[in-house]
């Protein structure tokens, strides 16, 4: 079981990239390295919520919501109900505006991208995220195995997903 980034940045979300990319016209190159720079920070608000008891809200997003859509419909990305379902996931995972504006910033920093697109991107990663982990959970229920999603909110068991990213990193760019 890989990690969490490359579940979301594999082959098979290779449409969802696509579409992002031409929703914000970026090339995929670009669309790959914003959303490379975005994720870590929804992927730690989520092991944030996790820590903090919110296992059970998650597993029971991941079993109701059609999210997935997303991943096997990638068109409905642009669409005005996908930016605000990816509006509310940011709110549960990041908490307020004044953090996805943040997270923005440091994405914009990291992958050279302008801060307005990755925070029109946002949204977009987030429904990805979460189709990505639906997807998942459809194969393989975690709530018969909550460590499975531990795992996959941290890539390599060491509690820091910094370096599981910086290695993610270096293969995406290389």
């Amino acid at each position: 079981m890989g990690n969490l980034l490359e579940m979301v940045l594999g082959q098979q979300n290779s449409g969802a990239i696509g579409q992002i990319a031409k929703n914000l016209n970026l090339d995929a190159g670009d669309a790959l390295k914003g959303l490379g720079s975005l994720l870590p920070a929804l992927q730690g608000g989520m092991k944030q919520n996790v820590a903090k008891g919110g296992l059970e809200s998650l597993l029971g997003a991941l079993t109701k919501n059609k999210n997935q859509q997303y991943i096997e419909q990638p068109e409905l990305l642009g669409q005005p109900q996908a930016i605000d379902n990816g509006n509310s996931i940011l709110g549960h995972i990041l908490g307020s505006k004044d953090v996805s504006r943040q997270v923005a910033q440091q994405a914009s920093q990291q992958s050279g991208l302008d801060s307005s697109i990755l925070k029109k991107m946002l949204p977009m990663a987030a429904s990805v995220l979460m189709g990505s982990l639906g997807k998942q959970n459809q194969q393989q229920p975690m709530a018969k195995n909550p460590n499975m999603l531990e795992s996959l909110l941290d890539s390599d068991g060491d509690g820091s997903m910094m370096d599981d990213l910086m290695g993610m990193a270096g293969k995406l760019f290389r």
